[in-house]
């Protein structure tokens, strides 16, 4: 890799998440949901619990379709905390215009990691009504990023004089139907450019486990980082409902194990089997970091870490 196209170390950004990936260290993320409000309150509160925590920071762009402060934005919040900021980006909302544009200011900002998404459908929001783009999919939202920060290039084709360097982040989801494709779709987008890979949230790790033996079969493990997605079920009833979720698996001990503690001592009992998924997530060959994806309870999350045995976390060399 050439200078240009990256710096002195051989790395393609100067993101923290990827240097403790090159250095050989098990990452953690986790997500923070910003407000629906333009007070920046709540994400500098999460962002300063989070930062001793954790090594990167999610913020979610609209989720489940609902108008929230922009993923840019809290950012920029996350940055003045003292944390590592992975804005999200959905082709639901933008053109590739707006796309390439966000992209452009985001790095001016300082923002060094993206995840692309498609996007929740509107029809789960606030605003039901409002016409979706999708001018592009996530997986060319993922070629985009890489042709903007590797060839200094548009989409269209015209050259930049200052790219975004970006690590770029893909979301991947072991647990849907056919399962089969689940591969052959992160393939896809490992081809397209994706450094790094954030899971749909695990519960069934014998069905995670046979995911990443056909990961391993085709050797996608050494060439994208994988981190597996965890959330800490508060409750029965929310475990019992993400249950039937399309795309998501989750075993019926672990439901009996929730549905026989006591009600008062659900959230608990859910903090430790998160941490108890993280430690077995870890064991998995090919595994290189977990995601933590405790939105709207973001408080847990250095409780879970550190039940996980993963405090302190690395400083960068």
């Amino acid at each position: 890799m050439s200078e240009e196209n990256g710096n002195r170390s051989g790395l393609k950004t100067d993101s923290r998440i990827e240097k403790l990936l090159s250095q050989g260290h098990f990452v953690v993320t986790a997500e923070i949901g910003p407000p629906k409000s333009a007070s920046p309150k709540g994400i500098i509160k999460n962002a300063t619990l989070l930062k001793d925590a954790v090594d990167g920071m999610n913020l979610t762009d609209n989720q489940t379709a609902i108008v929230r402060l922009s993923s840019i934005a809290a950012a920029v919040h996350v940055m003045s905390a003292g944390g590592e900021p992975i804005i999200q980006m959905t082709c639901r909302d933008r053109n590739r215009i707006a796309l390439q544009s966000d992209l452009l200011g985001a790095a001016s900002l300082g923002i060094k990691n993206v995840l692309c998404l498609s996007g929740d459908h509107q029809s789960f929001g606030n605003h039901v009504t409002a016409k979706n783009v999708y001018d592009i999919d996530s997986i060319q939202l993922v070629s985009m990023v890489k042709t903007m920060r590797d060839e200094k290039k548009f989409l269209c084709g015209e050259e930049m004089k200052v790219e975004p360097r970006m690590f770029i982040g893909a979301a991947a989801n072991p647990f849907a139907d056919p399962f089969e494709f689940r591969v052959v779709r992160l393939a896809k987008k490992v081809a397209a450019g994706a450094d790094f890979i954030q899971t749909q949230a695990i519960f069934d790790i014998e069905r995670f486990k046979r995911w990443m033996a056909m990961v391993r079969d085709q050797g996608l493990h050494e060439k994208v980082a994988i981190l597996g997605g965890v959330l800490p079920a508060k409750s029965f009833g929310a475990m019992k409902y993400m249950k039937d979720v399309p795309g998501m698996s989750i075993p019926e001990d672990l439901l009996k194990r929730m549905k026989g503690t006591p009600k008062e001592k659900q959230p608990e009992e859910g903090i430790k089997i998160c941490a108890e998924l993280i430690q077995m997530i870890r064991e998995v060959p090919g595994v290189r970091g977990v995601h933590i994806m405790a939105v709207m309870w973001e408080e847990t999350v250095p409780e879970i870490v550190k039940m996980a045995g993963l405090l302190p976390r690395p400083s960068v060399a």
